[in-house]
């Protein structure tokens, strides 16, 4: 993998252990030389995990709406700052710059962002890993609403699968490495009912 986009918040949220998190991401990535793609600002997770990339001597591409940058929290420090027109567009852009995606803890934004981009992989819209840091468990409340979603059968159990959980840093990576995404045909899963 050459990049990777991370999403994260962009507060610092009430526990250290997410900022240290974001801190080991943006060292490993850098020393992996794997690009950080993400959104841009200079503040919370993001800023965080961006200003260690730097920090190790690593690359970093933000992409960040306009009217976010006129705010003055884009991070000005960075390899590149794409500057778009929407929320939409930067997601789109991040997906096409990124060879897999990790979500760090975050608020809506984040969440929005990892289940529109899994439900991308679901759809076979790409087959790059789509990874979750459960940092302090902080997810184990998303854990079990997808086990129950799968358990409803409203979730196939392949489906399920693809999001991939790790409560570790350093095993992020790897994690992804090893991720082999499952034949997803929607058309098929619907005749094969009738």
């Amino acid at each position: 993998m050459k990049s990777i986009c991370v999403f994260c918040a962009s507060s610092l949220g009430e526990r250290e252990e997410y900022q240290l998190a974001a801190e080991a991401l943006g060292h490993i990535l850098a020393r992996q030389s794997i690009r950080l793609i993400y959104g841009g600002a200079k503040v919370g997770l993001m800023g965080t995990v961006a200003d260690a990339v730097l920090q190790s001597g690593g690359a970093v591409t933000g992409v960040i709406p306009h009217f976010l940058s006129g705010k003055e929290i884009a991070h000005t420090g960075l390899n590149e700052l794409i500057l778009v027109e929407s929320m939409h567009e930067r997601k789109l852009q991040m997906s096409k710059l990124a060879d897999g995606f990790i979500a760090l803890p975050g608020g809506y934004g984040t969440l929005e962002e990892l289940l529109e981009i899994i439900t991308w992989a679901q759809l076979g819209l790409h087959h790059k890993p789509v990874a979750v840091l459960n940092i302090n468990g902080y997810y184990n409340h998303l854990i079990q609403l997808l086990d129950h979603m799968a358990a409803e059968g409203l979730l196939k159990e392949r489906h399920r699968r693809m999001m991939l959980f790790t409560d570790k840093v350093e095993d992020v990576i790897n994690t992804m490495l090893h991720y082999s995404p499952p034949i997803t045909n929607p058309l098929l899963d619907k005749l094969s009912k009738t």
